[in-house]
């Protein structure tokens, strides 16, 4: 079982708020760990260290903090099986999954090490003569990061990587549902990264709003849904720190042509049903062209029924549970408003109870059928394995309901005809493009939408560094 407190500047300390238990969403009876949660005061000790740790992180040559991050990135890979083990034991994902997670967040962690040693930093044409100009990139300072349940190392290492290769803190809130592999992440940094430079705060939405609200954070990292998204950009705004906030999705596929329909349903189904459709880059509508509508539907019903439901531990599973309970009440309420609003259940549709497994949060793989744009399952996050299907006659109607919703985080198009490719580059309004493939990002692209699905810089990539580090012009007289 883990036990966990908080990690303020090296040590771990109990918490002076109210403790939480974790549980295995397979097994709910089964208690994971036992944490406690930290204080307002903890929070303010939290960020005079880390203010204490960035001032002299800051000052090490970026070369230099990248070797080190680097090393960091190596204690982690050390650690693989295990914190691949307490994503699956919190979070329910089947351990192929969890250990390509960890795998991944490693692979991101060192291209953002590499970010270091670039600088951002342009030197620019003078308007006088005489002077030289520059523009350069400091640190921010101390981040707050606030990051869900649904990938426990991965989004955590997408802010604590560019926020330390950069010069900067920072103070990680991880989702109390899942906290233990947030904990190991800052065991490994012991004795690697300087102490106070990564601190944990363990808690729910009260210790979240402290961080945001701490008059000494410069930056607020955040991913999750709109509506908490909403409230720390209202938090962070009182002392007008930074924000980047990574929110929900309604991500598409538009099938217009398919040179392999079977690959192309292949990929759909797992972007679909990867995390038990816990993603927000998780396909929830299939927007098919109508010739085409009979085979889609019976293809994603036929492959959505080859799902193993199980505990992620267990070998041949596919598909672990929902988080937790309140996700599973979620997810069945809105397919059964789907359902009184004209959708078919073409399978699926309900809880599905796992020998052995009696009482965990499974929800069965579900396709829906004769869905129309305005049905609340074709417009809003659902954010289980669910899948909406929506024919079209031309390309208006299909771009018309592609970008007929708040979110803009992903989409994709399975297509032949360049023109077609072509408008969709054009026309999607998301800020992530696949083309006859999934929704899965590579490492050292720019991830985050448009819309209602973000706010501020992208997280990855060297656009990053918009948000971890301030920008400064510099005038220098040689004459």
């Amino acid at each position: 079982m883990y036990a966990y407190g908080n990690l303020i500047g090296g040590r771990w300390v109990a918490g002076e708020a109210e403790g939480f238990e974790t549980v295995n969403p397979a097994r709910p009876a089964s208690t994971i760990g036992r944490y406690s949660a930290a204080s307002a005061r903890q929070i303010g000790r939290m960020v005079d260290a880390a203010a204490q740790a960035q001032r002299a992180w800051r000052a090490v040559p970026s070369v230099e903090r990248g070797a080190v991050f680097a090393r960091f990135v190596s204690a982690i890979e050390a650690r693989a099986e295990d914190l691949a083990r307490s994503i699956t034991l919190e979070q329910g994902k089947p351990l192929a999954e969890a250990r390509a997670e960890v795998m991944k967040s490693c692979a991101e962690a060192r291209f953002m090490a590499g970010e270091a040693a670039r600088g951002h930093s342009l030197v620019m044409p003078s308007a006088r003569p005489g002077m030289h100009n520059m523009v350069l990139r400091r640190p921010r300072g101390v981040i707050a990061a606030l990051t869900p349940w649904n990938f426990p190392i991965l989004t955590p290492m997408r802010k604590i990587s560019p926020a330390i290769a950069f010069g900067n803190a920072i103070i990680l809130k991880p989702s109390e549902y899942t906290p233990a592999t947030a904990c190991l992440i800052a065991e490994a940094a012991r004795g690697v990264l300087p102490e106070g430079l990564l601190q944990v705060a363990n808690g729910g939405a009260e210790t979240g709003a402290a961080l945001v609200g701490s008059a000494g954070i410069s930056g607020v990292t955040f991913t999750g849904s709109v509506a908490t998204g909403r409230r720390i950009y209202a938090r962070a705004a009182e002392h007008l720190a930074e924000v980047s906030l990574e929110l929900g999705g309604k991500n598409a596929a538009v099938i217009h042509d398919a040179k392999d329909l079977d690959a192309c349903l292949d990929q759909i189904t797992t972007a679909a049903c990867m995390c038990a459709g816990q993603r927000c880059t998780a396909i929830s509508r299939v927007v098919v062209r109508r010739p085409l509508l009979a085979a889609v539907t019976e293809g994603l019903v036929e492959r959505a029924g080859r799902a193993v439901l199980g505990d992620g531990l267990e070998p041949g599973t596919t598909m672990g549970p929902l988080t937790n309970a309140r996700q599973l009440a979620r997810v069945s309420a809105m397919v059964e408003a789907g359902a009184r609003e004209g959708a078919m259940v073409l399978t699926g549709g309900r809880s599905a109870d796992v020998p052995g497994l009696e009482g965990g949060y499974f929800y069965a793989p579900t396709v829906l059928g004769g869905v129309a744009p305005s049905m609340s399952v074709a417009r809003e996050e659902i954010f289980g394995p669910v899948i909406s299907v929506l024919a079209y006659d031309d390309l208006d109607e299909a771009f018309a309901i592609l970008n007929g919703v708040e979110y803009g985080l992903t989409s994709a198009l399975f297509s032949e005809d360049n023109s077609v490719v072509q408008r969709f580059v054009d026309e999607s309004e998301n800020g992530m493009l696949h083309v006859n493939h999934g929704t899965i990002p590579d490492n050292h692209m720019p991830f985050g939408g448009v819309k209602s699905s973000g706010v501020g810089a992208y997280s990855v990539g060297a656009s990053a560094a918009n948000f971890y580090t301030t920008e400064h012009s510099v005038y220098i007289r040689h004459a």
